[in-house]
């Protein structure tokens, strides 16, 4: 962010950051100076690892809520939490998500509400947390974690591709009421994205598909991205960051596409 606002003495949440796109961008915000609250699932010692790494390489205040994101009073309670631990939430990440594949008429009932909850619902409940506080400061920043499927489908992909349209929508509906507060408000869709969730992915479809690592890559994963290459979860953080600086205050209610060409096609 540089010649811009700095973001230090400001605080950051950013959900579904113990790990991947999540704890990029926290680590993001706390090189900014921020004070952050992370949050997700893991084993105790890595999330504790992540927490007091943040910590020690930026001499910022780091948190770690286990708030559980299918459950609206806990979203809720741990905003409120932040905002007394800190004085204020000043930037919002909803990046919280899960993923299940499945044909439409054999999709389990149970996995379609929790990907709504998980990755459309809580974004909801944790904006409507959050703004009070950032309409008095008269000032905010809340960036939603999209996906190329915000925009575009994939097969199999029903309740993630019907979570992340959703979760574009919000961001317009919430940019508008917002726009005369000093509050902007965006998504951004990521393509394919090179974490440790995506790696892992690859022996099985090499076993299930009788290809190799690299083919998995190019003709599998790849397929849709012009570009051949994953994005990677700094890039993503970078624009996170850029959209909380003085220069992006006018971009307000933007889907911003980071997909290697994906969604041009």
């Amino acid at each position: 962010m540089s010649s811009t606002a700095s973001l230090s003495a400001k605080t950051a949440l950013v959900t579904g950051s113990t790990s991947g796109i999540g704890l990029a961008i926290a680590r993001g915000f706390a090189r900014e100076g921020a004070n952050v609250v992370i949050n997700g699932f893991g084993k105790p010692e890595e999330i504790e690892a992540a927490r007091a790494g943040i910590e020690s390489a930026f001499g910022v205040r780091a948190h770690y809520s286990d708030a559980d994101m299918t459950k609206p009073d806990q979203i809720a309670a741990m905003v409120r939490d932040a905002e007394e631990r800190f004085g204020s939430v000043d930037v919002l990440v909803n990046n919280a998500g899960i993923q299940h594949v499945s044909a439409i008429e054999e999709f389990p009932g149970e996995k379609w509400e929790q990907i709504i909850a998980i990755n459309l619902s809580s974004a909801f409940y944790a904006m409507q947390a959050a703004i009070p506080g950032m309409k008095r400061r008269e000032w905010g920043r809340i960036i939603n974690t999209a996906s190329a499927h915000s925009l575009v489908a994939s097969p199999y992909k029903s309740a993630y591709v019907a979570a992340k349209h959703g979760i574009a929508g919000l961001t317009k509906t919430a940019a508008l009421e917002l726009a005369a507060h000093k509050v902007t408000v965006n998504c951004i869709s990521p393509g394919y994205v090179w974490t440790p969730l995506v790696e892992s992915q690859i022996p099985d479809t090499m076993k299930a598909r009788g290809l190799t690592k690299e083919q998995v890559i190019d003709d599998v994963l790849l397929k849709a991205q012009p570009t051949k290459e994953f994005v990677t979860v700094d890039q993503v953080a970078a624009l996170a960051v850029f959209l909380c600086s003085d220069g992006a205050s006018q971009i307000t209610g933007a889907n911003l596409t980071m997909d290697g060409g994906w969604t041009a096609q």
